[in-house]
């Protein structure tokens, strides 16, 4: 069972010039304490058969991650134009997130970009040299999202204080709580509240 879970990767600039940093929120919850920061990456895959051309854009730890539904804001560099083979800026590309606990990869979101000309008659006709600050990008809406099991440091202690701090802060209760929460609803009900 992850312990941090994304629920929405949204990208406030998005199409954009190829030029742009990258600009997104990511809204992700976690249910329990965690002892350190989590680690975000965001890579650039130009050529899907050559991962030492892939370029790391930027990456940021986040902590410490409160239990509960948490987002954040992240800015990543645009890749390197140099660093890229000329037959493979236009076209599609892949951009991944990744989040890590104690340099173990927990999640991975992959989007495909394509990158082409801001124009008709250069897209029709491109010109033999890459022309980087005439290109847009844009980015698919659908990812594809890879979940990988990992060792979470979670003791039991922190799982019986979380259990707790789920319960009155309702971001998920635990099992431990489902039985308290019916007597609540029930009281409450009694009591003519039906929202319980």
């Amino acid at each position: 069972m992850s312990i941090v879970t994304i629920r929405n990767v949204e990208f406030l600039n998005n199409p954009a010039r190829f030029l742009d940093p990258y600009h997104f929120r990511v809204t992700f919850e976690c249910i329990a304490a965690l002892k350190d920061d989590l680690e975000w990456r965001l890579i650039y895959v130009a050529s899907p058969g050559n991962a030492e051309l892939d370029q790391e854009l930027d990456d940021c730890l986040v902590g410490p991650v409160p239990v509960g539904v948490n987002a954040f804001e992240f800015e990543g560099s645009a890749p390197s134009p140099q660093s890229i083979p000329p037959e493979d800026v236009l076209g599609v590309a892949a951009l991944i997130l990744t989040g890590s606990y104690c340099d173990q990869e927990f999640v991975r979101v992959g989007y495909y970009q394509n990158t082409e000309y801001d124009n008709d008659e250069m897209k029709l006709a491109p010109p033999e040299k890459i022309q980087f600050e005439k290109l847009v990008r844009d980015i698919s809406a659908k990812p594809r999202v890879t979940r990988f099991q990992i060792k979470w440091d979670v003791s039991a202690q922190s799982e019986t204080l979380t259990a707790a701090g789920a319960a009155t802060s309702a971001a998920v209760p635990s099992a431990n709580d489902i039985e308290d929460d019916d007597s609540t609803m029930t009281e409450d009900a009694a009591n003519g509240d039906a929202t319980g």
